[in-house]
């Protein structure tokens, strides 16, 4: 493959990192970091050697940039990964992708267009920024129940939350327009997003949508989402994701009929990660437990998932098949990160109709 040369939309936190990650990464080479704040671009791209711009377009547009990341507000990620694959390039996108499913739809009708030669000369590869894939625990989990150890899956519980900081009803993630929604955008997807990976796709999502302390009164974004969920196959998850979660917190749970795994914790103020692996006994009795740590390791100066993720993006250039193989949870396609908005976008609407509220008599 070559060096693959990257440009940085968005010097924020998420651009730092992933610019970090590629500078690092032997097979990549940082060469644009484009942000509207002049001093903000000009301080990542002195950090990881590379030239800068104000303009997103002009670095989508240049001939040093083969790969795009776009780590914006969500309300510009679908414009500029549609702009990427339109000038041919990759496309690593921050989650959730788009604010809804009608933009990511748009993504995928560019994709389609190229995979006919009526646009594009080849393909780009295009991943989703799903971060909790690459997670040891979570990968192990995974790998577990999809080898049968535990049974026929059944359903799962995830949480999902932490408790906001000072100002943060203020900030834009409580912007309908810059994030298209509140806290089921943003930690919930990534509960939704694993829930599919071990379960499948959703037939039915149906929630409850509450703002009970930022902005309560001022937004209509919400600062807590409850889920439910369900495969064509009757296999559910229940999903709450919180901005209200004052002690941060991580908990998700597989069953399947011989037992189940659990993940806790995501490392840092999460607390250590941790897999318990719990098989039941089918005469009854105490089930037997196996309980493994998974420590945070520090790998070019940052949490080691953010490195591990940056490989799967580099692995999806091996083959066609690399999104689909089975050894191990690979990095999200547009198809997974669509899908996931058609699920929010149920649970919207479900959120905003009668049924939310039905009376109990």
């Amino acid at each position: 493959m070559g060096v693959l040369k990257i440009g940085i939309v968005g010097a924020g936190r998420m651009g730092r990192i992933r610019a970090l990650s590629a500078k690092a990464h032997r097979s990549c080479a940082v060469t644009r970091v484009a942000d509207p704040i002049a001093d903000r671009a000009s301080a990542l791209a002195s950090e990881v050697g590379a030239l800068w711009t104000t303009e997103w377009s002009d670095l989508v547009a240049a001939g040093d940039v083969d790969a795009v990341v776009v780590a914006t507000t969500h309300r510009y990620l679908p414009q500029i990964s549609i702009a990427a694959i339109e000038a041919g390039k990759h496309v690593f996108c921050e989650k959730p992708l788009a604010r809804q499913a009608t933009e990511s739809e748009d993504i995928l009708e560019v994709l389609r267009k190229g995979q006919t030669g009526s646009l594009l000369s080849s393909t780009p590869k295009v991943v989703v920024g799903y971060t909790l894939r690459h997670h040891p625990a979570v990968q192990r989990a995974w790998h577990i129940a999809m080898s049968g150890e535990i049974g026929e899956i059944l359903y799962l519980r995830g949480r999902y939350g932490h408790g906001g900081r000072a100002g943060y009803g203020d900030e834009w993630r409580t912007s309908p327009e810059e994030s298209g929604g509140g806290q089921l955008l943003d930690q919930g997807v990534h509960l939704i997003d694993l829930s599919r990976s071990f379960l499948g796709n959703f037939t039915k999502a149906i929630g409850s949508t509450k703002c009970f302390h930022w902005a309560k009164g001022r937004s209509e974004v919400e600062d807590n989402a409850f889920m439910f969920l369900e495969t064509a196959q009757e296999k559910v998850a229940f999903l709450h994701a919180s901005w209200t979660q004052w002690k941060n917190i991580f908990s998700f749970e597989v069953f399947g009929e011989l037992g189940c795994v659990i993940i806790e914790g995501l490392g840092g103020s999460y607390g250590t990660e941790t897999l318990r692996i719990v098989k039941r006994r089918i005469a009854g009795g105490a089930p037997e437990v196996t309980e493994c740590e998974f420590p945070s390791r520090q790998r070019n100066g940052l949490d080691e998932v953010w490195a591990l993720e940056w490989d799967a993006f580099i692995k999806a250039f091996d083959s066609e098949d690399d999104l689909n193989q089975k050894e191990y949870l690979s990095a999200a396609s547009v198809e997974d990160g669509h899908a996931v908005l058609a699920t929010v976008d149920s649970i919207y609407r479900f959120a905003a109709s009668e049924k939310s509220l039905a009376s109990v008599t």
